[in-house]
């Protein structure tokens, strides 16, 4: 199975795509992990995401497209993946499908993990961190021992800056108006599945997930 995993942010397709790809075998292609990847091993497409992500900038869609495509090309997709991250805008999407045609490939599904706005809001603004160990805390479902300090040192916990509320809220803004017409892009194309992604523990959404990747296999 070839699939793209969509959501807004806080809906927990990162941390769903590694568990669905570890279970079914299946390669989990992050592309914030494949430009780190690609810079790590000094690649000539490394070299040049690494020119524009030191200088604090967008890394262009034609050298994310050609990591996947070495990705790709070398055969390491062949087992099935699950991409998460990519696309985000609809010339992406369509790059994308250009793509994999002209590769012989194609993406046998996208499926969009929905959750609400106000979730969203929920999940991101309680969401804390220890600036000193790292460690990372969620109210109301992953709770220290002490209030508001951390369990491994005692230090007192924060909140990234981009998850509070005020900054959660642009980035749905901004998610709504580049990322979410995707949803519409893949529900034209008819291959768009759509998981109920909240009221319910991470466990049962993996099983959801899992179920309907089954069905979509005796389709």
């Amino acid at each position: 199975m070839n699939l793209i995993f969509l959501g807004p942010p806080g809906s927990g397709k990162g941390t769903q795509a590694k568990r669905i790809a570890g279970q079914l075998g299946l390669l989990h292609l992050s592309t914030g992990d494949l430009l780190r990847e690609a810079v790590k091993n000094s690649t000539e497409l490394g070299k040049k995401a690494k020119a524009y992500m030191e200088v604090g900038e967008l890394v262009p869609d034609t050298l994310i497209i050609g990591l996947i495509e070495e990705k790709l090309r070398s055969g390491q997709l062949d087992g099935g993946f699950i991409l998460d991250g990519f696309p985000r805008t609809i010339p992406q999407a369509e790059t994308l499908k250009q793509m994999f045609a002209k590769n012989n490939k194609n993406i046998n599904r996208s499926i969009l993990l929905d959750v609400s706005d106000a979730e969203v809001i929920r999940r991101l603004s309680g969401r804390f961190y220890c600036p000193i160990c790292n460690a990372g805390y969620n109210y109301p479902h992953q709770l220290p021992k002490k209030e508001g300090l951390c369990d491994n040192d005692g230090a007192k916990l924060m909140r990234r800056p981009d998850d509070e509320e005020a900054v959660v809220k642009n980035r749905l803004d901004v998610y709504k108006r580049q990322t979410e017409p995707i949803v519409d892009f893949y529900r034209k194309e008819t291959i768009l599945s759509e998981i109920a992604a909240e009221g319910a523990g991470p466990d049962e959404i993996t099983n959801r997930l899992l179920q309907e990747i089954k069905r979509l296999k005796k389709v």
